[in-house]
């Protein structure tokens, strides 16, 4: 079995909401020493190919990867897939569904923001938009900082863009149950991404796991973008309790606001079982 000393199996390109092509985050990734690396597009497996033509040009492992959009108990949950086929019927019917609804609800963003006096957010926001079929906060928060609205994306999703501000829709996405059952279809492993984001309670978040794991979820992103060095502790924990294998990666978007960059993320804790182990056989 191949050693991998740098994975980063989680980031994004123009094909959702990042600011770079897949070609060029596979450049970036080599560039900082990624040896086994996945672009995991939200809802998307269009850029796919590009991403595994790339890595294989740089001489990178490449996992396939998409990051589903589920709601669970009222909140937007991501759920990784790695490994996947990327051809699978179901799997591509399944995404279909979940990024249908997405225009509807950027539009009422758009009339939340007018409101407050942020005129044509839609359209703006459709400037920084690579897959129209993805328009996403992360679009909108782009064109508030473009227009001097915002310092930054961050301020953004502060002001306007989270529960109980003006720009906030919420969105019904698939269930849980579904995205770990499209991705087990697809022969791939499904992964809880980032769980330290969500803000459950402890019972909320025992009950996420337990859940994942009935479905057949065998995953978990210890090291992330996302977490704190405590909650690598946490979670690394959470993935012995539940006998889940750990993931690492970066979430990067884009060199200017992400705040971890592709490849630079701390080593998995020891005691773990890598996510690539389950998967050497679909490794490309």
């Amino acid at each position: 079995m191949t050693t991998y000393s740098n994975a980063d199996l989680h980031c994004h390109s123009t094909v959702s909401d990042g600011t770079l092509s897949p070609e060029t985050l596979a450049q970036r990734a080599h560039a900082n020493g990624v040896d086994l690396w996945s672009l995991t597009d939200h809802d998307e497996l269009g850029g796919q190919a590009r991403a595994a033509a790339a890595a294989a040009a740089c001489g990178m492992g490449y996992l396939t990867g998409v990051e589903v959009s589920v709601t669970f108990i009222g909140k937007t949950v991501h759920i990784v897939g790695l490994g996947f086929d990327m051809l699978d019927p179901n799997l591509h019917k399944g995404l279909a569904q979940t990024r249908g609804g997405r225009e509807q609800r950027a539009m009422e963003m758009a009339e939340g923001l007018a409101q407050v006096g942020i005129a044509n957010a839609f359209e703006g926001a459709l400037k920084f938009v690579g897959n129209p079929d993805l328009i996403s906060r992360t679009h909108f928060a782009r064109f508030l900082v473009e227009s001097g609205v915002c310092s930054d994306t961050n301020e953004v999703f502060r002001r306007f863009l989270t529960e109980g501000k003006p720009g906030f829709v919420p969105h019904r996405w698939a269930k849980l149950s579904d995205a770990v059952h499209w991705i087990l279809g697809a022969g791939g492993v499904a992964v809880i991404a980032h769980p330290g984001r969500y803000g459950f309670s402890p019972n909320e978040e025992y009950a996420l796991f337990t859940e994942f794991k009935g479905f057949g979820g065998q995953g978990v992103e210890v090291v992330t973008g996302s977490h704190s060095p405590a909650e690598y502790e946490t979670y690394a924990d959470m993935a012995i309790e539940f006998g889940l294998a750990a993931s690492r990666g970066s979430d990067f978007h884009s060199p200017d606001e992400s705040r971890i960059d592709l490849g630079t993320l701390p080593h998995l804790p020891s005691k773990l079982s890598p996510v690539w182990d389950l998967l050497a056989t679909r490794i490309q």
